[in-house]
């Protein structure tokens, strides 16, 4: 198998468990495999291991780097099954050591499904798509809560707007009767970025959650002008902008990182990974002139 070239990626933030758990997640689907680790040294979290991984052919990336953030439901991801057997033999695995949020069975848009929080945190939504076409297997799913109740809309025309080969998908609305959530906010909306698939929601209820840190998209960037844009378009808290992390006014979390970065990582001696470490770790905005200096100095 190649590596996906995918522009956006979801990052997993882990306190020890990344490698365990790419591991654990690869063993699940099919045209899964661990693609690279990394450890990184001298970092404010200490030593660090990263790890990219596919499953199902689509690019994650994790980390351990202590206890910072912890999973919630806020960010999700629906895994689209063929078949209720499908959506069992996940489940089984998923919910060891876990916690069920919407427990297995059947529901009005499924004959089979289930929300589950498995071991470490990471929240799976599990579907039987019945007659329903999937272009992806996995799609990363994001529930505006709390103060972005209503806002998911907003968010996604921002995105859309924002970034190349995206638009949106379709919209199903709240309507009336179905409070706390406002009719006209979205009860589910699918949308595309990038020339890949997402889905967005409101939940008005009382979740005791929000999006953070411990899940970001990690955005690939082939030049500075387009990390530039990137950056200027959806960084809303400059308090949050660190080593090529931004949030945007929705608190969700993005990275913004040049694709040549994973190259040196990839193919460079320790040294030379120890000296782009020491820079992007100084930085806010990655400076990839810079980051090609360190690489290089001899």
């Amino acid at each position: 198998m190649t590596t996906p070239n995918h522009k956006i990626i979801p990052h997993l933030w882990f306190d020890q468990e990344a490698f365990e758990a790419a591991q654990f997640y690869t063993s699940l689907f099919p045209e899964s495999q661990i693609t690279h680790t990394t450890t990184l040294h001298n970092t404010p979290s200490g030593s660090v291991d990263t790890v990219a991984f596919e499953l199902a052919g689509q690019a994650f990336q994790a980390i351990s780097a202590g206890p910072l953030f912890k999973f919630n439901p806020s960010v999700s991801f629906l895994v689209a099954c063929e078949t209720k057997g499908d959506v069992d033999a996940l489940w089984a695995p998923l919910s060891a050591g876990g916690q069920a949020l919407m427990e297995l069975g059947e529901y009005p848009f499924s004959e089979r499904y289930g929300w589950i929080q498995d071991r470490y945190g990471v929240s799976w939504q599990v579907m039987f798509m019945g007659d329903r076409p999937a272009r992806q297997k996995i799609t990363p799913t994001l529930m505006f809560v709390g103060p972005q109740a209503g806002k998911a809309e907003e968010a996604i025309l921002l995105y859309t707007s924002v970034i190349p080969d995206s638009h949106v998908d379709g919209i199903l609305r709240w309507g009336e009767g179905e409070e706390p959530d406002q009719p006209g906010t979205v009860k589910h909306a699918a949308f595309t970025l990038a020339g890949q698939v997402f889905a967005a929601m409101d939940s008005a209820y009382g979740h005791a959650f929000a999006f953070n840190e411990a899940i970001s998209f990690l955005v690939s960037c082939d030049s500075q002008a387009e990390m530039d844009a990137y950056w200027d378009k959806l960084s809303a808290v400059p308090e949050a902008e660190q080593c090529g992390w931004l949030k945007d006014r929705y608190g969700l979390s993005w990275q913004i990182v040049p694709r040549r970065m994973d190259e040196m990582m990839r193919q460079g001696s320790p040294e030379q990974i120890a000296r782009v470490t020491e820079a992007f770790l100084a930085m806010k905005k990655f400076d990839l002139a810079a980051l090609e200096r360190a690489y290089a100095s001899r």
